[in-house]
C-alpha cells in the first residue's frame, strides 16, 4: 500500500524529469526541479511546471518552498510564500495534479532556470482538523477551484 509520493504527469512522461529526493538523511526537504527552461522576469509572477504530481495520506498536505539559495542570492519569492498541496489535488481532472511552483523576481535582472535546476522543497505534513469540522465535497478541479 502506497502511503506518500511523486509521480510524473503523464503530458511530462519520457521527458527526463527526475523525482525529487532527499539528499541527506536528516534533509525535511524534498528537492523539486524545474521540468522546463524559462526567465523569471522582474515583477512578474511565472508558474514554474515541475511535470510532478505528489500523492498522500488525507490528513497530509505537501507545503512547497523556495530555496533559499534562489532567495538569498537572487531575489526569487514565491508569491504565495508557501505553496499547499492538498491530498485531493492528485489527479484532479483539469490538470491530473500538477505542480507549479508559481515565483516572482525581485530583483532588477531576470533570473534564468534551465530544466532540470532544483527550483523548490517539499515537505509532507499533518495536520489537525477541529472537533466541529464539517467540510464536505470532493475537489473537482485544479488551482484554485475550491474558491469558486
Amino acid at each position: 500500500m502506497r502511503t506518500r509520493g511523486f509521480e510524473i504527469v503523464t503530458a511530462y512522461e519520457g521527458q527526463g524529469i527526475h523525482l525529487p529526493v532527499r539528499k541527506t538523511a536528516s534533509s525535511a526537504g524534498y528537492d523539486i526541479e524545474s521540468a522546463a527552461d524559462m526567465d523569471i522576469v522582474p515583477g512578474k509572477v511565472t508558474l514554474i511546471p515541475t511535470g510532478l504530481k505528489a500523492y498522500m495520506e488525507g490528513d497530509e498536505y505537501l507545503g512547497i518552498y523556495i530555496r533559499s539559495s534562489m532567495a538569498i542570492k537572487h531575489g526569487i519569492i514565491l508569491i504565495n510564500s508557501i505553496g499547499i498541496i492538498d491530498s485531493d489535488y492528485y489527479d484532479n481532472e483539469d490538470n491530473e495534479g500538477h505542480i507549479m511552483v508559481a515565483v516572482y523576481n525581485t530583483g532588477k535582472e531576470p533570473f534564468h532556470v534551465a530544466k532540470g535546476d532544483r527550483v523548490a522543497q517539499g515537505i509532507f505534513q499533518k495536520y489537525g482538523k477541529t472537533d466541529d469540522d464539517r467540510a464536505e465535497g470532493k475537489r473537482t478541479g485544479g488551482v484554485g477551484s475550491t474558491g469558486k
